[in-house]
């Protein structure tokens, strides 16, 4: 499992511009189960992105076609962690 911060490095009108086509790049992700939550944070000076992939190298492949990343609106953190205490409804996660 993997959680990748978002934090904005241009103001928010530059995000704005951009955030129809990132929530685009993003449904793909969800569709195919590798995206299972996200939202921005509060202040807004990001977004956080809950994620199950195999690697980090498949979580930068994916944070390429970005367009916050090719835009140059956002830089990315990425945090892999091992679930071992899981709310019921997301124990099917607590063993990939």
């Amino acid at each position: 499992m993997f959680v990748i911060i978002l934090k904005y490095i241009k103001p928010l009108t530059e995000v704005d511009r951009f955030l129809g086509e990132h929530s685009e790049f993003m449904k793909p992700y969800y569709a195919s189960g590798s995206f299972l939550m996200s939202g921005r944070q509060e202040p807004r000076k990001g977004g956080i992105i809950i994620c199950y992939a195999n690697s980090r190298l498949e979580i930068e492949t994916m944070i390429q076609n970005d367009p916050f990343n090719r835009e140059k609106v956002a830089e990315y953190e990425i945090i892999e962690f091992l679930p071992s205490m899981v709310a019921p409804q997301l124990a099917d996660f607590k063993n990939k």
